[in-house]
């Protein structure tokens, strides 16, 4: 797993790696009641329709993910949901941000919530007639102007 690699050399030459953004599956939205799924329990606090984003991140990283949900709602109106929450719970930890949690550093994932909204996933229909390109286009705006803002900020205040 190249991320993996990554982290661990990251991690052995003391990189100062202020956190890490996954983006996994970010394409499907769907503005239908029932198009959104969850793990158990997840579906009492989260909407049915698949319309958002979601920042997902463990414990350790949460307050930089929070601060950055906080930055992506200033700057677009897309919708956007989070969590903080442990590993164990299906789809939190599988993607590359794993690999920076376990050497140490903050990271959280970004996504549409892949498998819990977009049956194609990982599949050989999962092709690009699939996605939803205004709303996708509308999201990684809005993920741009985070990360400039963030950027900015971070000049500013070193």
């Amino acid at each position: 797993m190249g991320s993996m690699v990554y982290a661990k050399a990251a991690k052995e030459r003391g990189d100062p790696i202020r956190f890490m953004i996954s983006l996994e599956t970010i394409g499907c939205y769907r503005n239908q009641q029932g198009s959104q799924t969850y793990p158990p329990l997840l579906k009492y606090f989260y909407p049915d329709t698949g319309n958002f984003i979601t920042f997902v991140s463990n414990l350790r990283s949460r307050r930089s993910m929070r601060d950055c949900v906080r930055v992506f709602a200033s700057v677009t109106d897309f919708p956007v949901q989070s969590i903080a929450t442990l590993a164990i719970v299906p789809g939190v930890s599988w993607s590359d941000h794993l690999a920076f949690w376990r050497h140490g550093y903050k990271a959280f994932m970004i996504t549409d919530t892949a498998f819990y909204r977009y049956p194609y996933y990982h599949t050989a229909q999962d092709t690009p007639d699939k996605l939803n390109y205004v709303p996708f286009a509308e999201m990684t705006n809005g993920l741009f102007l985070m990360l400039s803002r963030l950027a900015n900020t971070e000049k500013r205040n070193p």
